[in-house]
């Protein structure tokens, strides 16, 4: 899948051709180009770098070292690509996209994850990813010590507001979905988003719902940040009589933040969903040097 996606892209790059290396670099010219960090941060992506490269010509080598999910420095080396000169070109923006962003969103991964693990809350992603990225997305949340959520619509039943809405309330909404997992003879995970403590008691009630979503119940204001709705969703969640073995989890969601994560992990939630880690990634600085052999 990883190769199909890396020919689609460099066709979108190179449309008929890379005009500009054609008209400036000898075809026999050999190279050596090294990958360095230009700012600190946890690296991710470097084997589908590498695999560009490959893909541009099978004798373009690629040396890495250091690994994926390693912290690096700014100004340190990642490792090299050696070859022609004329493919090291061709193939420099794609690898340099694609691990500048796994790169960006595993240190962002690390940095929430440092946040929460003293309180034993653990970060996922979500499904706010880039179109067509997902699989790289959330690869690199993986590399950065983050947990993965639902990879798409089929392998979580996640009951939203507005599943709620359409099915005509939470009850419905549940026990339908209940019943449809029994009928369908899976396993599948049933998650129902709450706003309300209301909807907090009733949905932990529930002997089929797996994990609860308290959402949005976390407030920032000029004093701080107010977790005190959500610290009362915890409670009210762990106070619930269950008619049920399975164990029940708690996942909190919405603003959701490094200055946040924190205070919203000391609240006892088991997981702690972040949006912000694919779909507001900030890259990680990484350029490719080329020397000629």
């Amino acid at each position: 899948m990883i190769d199909d996606d890396i020919r689609r892209w460099l066709g979108e790059d190179l449309g008929s051709g890379d005009v500009t290396t054609a008209a400036t670099v000898a075809p026999a010219q050999s190279a050596t180009a090294t990958f360095i960090a230009k700012e600190d941060g946890v690296v991710a992506g470097l084997a589908v770098a590498g695999r560009v490269f490959t893909l541009v010509d099978p004798e373009v080598s690629a040396a890495f070292t250091c690994a994926d999910g390693d912290f690096v420095r700014a100004g340190e080396s990642l490792g090299t690509v050696a070859g022609r000169a004329s493919a090291i070109l061709v193939g420099e923006r794609l690898a340099l996209n694609i691990l500048q962003r796994m790169s960006g969103i595993a240190s962002a991964t690390r940095r929430m994850v440092q946040l929460a693990e003293p309180h034993g809350a653990r970060i996922l992603d979500t499904r706010k990813t880039a179109p067509g990225l997902r699989h790289l997305d959330k690869w690199a949340v993986l590399i950065g010590g983050g947990t993965n959520h639902r990879y798409g619509l089929h392998d979580m039943i996640l009951v939203k507001d507005n599943h709620i809405a359409a099915a005509g309330g939470i009850q419905t909404a549940m026990d339908r979905a209940a019943a449809a997992r029994k009928e369908a003879n899976h396993e599948l995970l049933i998650e129902v988003e709450t706003r309300t403590l209301v909807e907090v008691g009733v949905a932990a009630g529930h002997p089929a719902v797996d994990r609860i979503l308290l959402d949005n119940m976390v407030r920032v204001t000029d004093k701080g940040v107010d977790v005190s709705m959500l610290r009362e969703a915890v409670a009210v969640v762990d106070s619930t009589p269950r008619d049920s073995a399975r164990p029940l989890q708690t996942e909190a969601s919405g603003n959701v933040t490094e200055a946040t994560v924190a205070a919203i992990a000391s609240t006892g939630v088991d997981f702690i969903s972040s949006g912000a880690l694919t779909h507001s990634v900030s890259a990680l600085d990484i350029s490719l040097k080329i020397l000629l052999d």
